[in-house]
């Protein structure tokens, strides 16, 4: 195999990834301190990232982990994305329209969305005028794997209200 004319032994190279994920394990951050993070305002709302694949001083990138936050009576972006993604309601109540379905859910409770061949388009609602809503969401971090279409597509369809970009 070559690399611009140079000969490049595909298997030192895992090797040489190897010694890099270990060294990222053996430094990276242990424990993230959400008061430390800075808030993101995105196209999606409100955004605090714990984990992402961006994130190089972290111990893992196997997983992606952020918080959002939706003000009183506003609401997320819209977004087509593969599915699969999990969201605990850490404080509020609200709805999340999926492909065109309403789900009322409130704190404590958890929001799915489905795997789909061709994704699902999904935005969060927070129905209180008063208090702010609170979600963690996870998934995994397939991206390197499967590039970020996961396979389906990753569009944003709306634009959240705080987002000015």
């Amino acid at each position: 195999m070559t690399s611009k004319g140079k000969k490049v032994d595909l298997l030192e190279q895992l090797f040489k990834m190897r010694d890099e994920q270990r060294d990222m394990v053996k430094k990276g951050t242990k424990v993230v301190k959400g008061q430390q993070l800075p808030v993101e305002t995105n196209r999606m709302g409100l955004y605090r990232w714990y984990l992402h694949p961006l994130l190089d001083d972290r111990a893992t990138k196997a997983i992606m982990l952020w918080t959002q936050e939706i003000p009183p009576g506003s609401h997320s972006g819209k977004q087509k994305h593969q599915g699969g993604r999990v969201h605990y309601v850490l404080d509020g109540k609200g709805y999340t329209v999926v492909d065109g379905v309403k789900h009322d859910w409130e704190k404590g409770d958890v929001i799915l969305l489905p795997i789909k061949p061709n994704g699902v388009v999904f935005q969060h609602f927070n129905s209180d005028t008063k208090n702010k809503a609170r979600l963690v969401a996870a998934e995994p971090n397939w991206t390197d794997a499967l590039g970020v279409d996961l396979g389906a597509a990753f569009e944003q369809v709306e634009n959240a209200p705080e987002f000015k970009g």
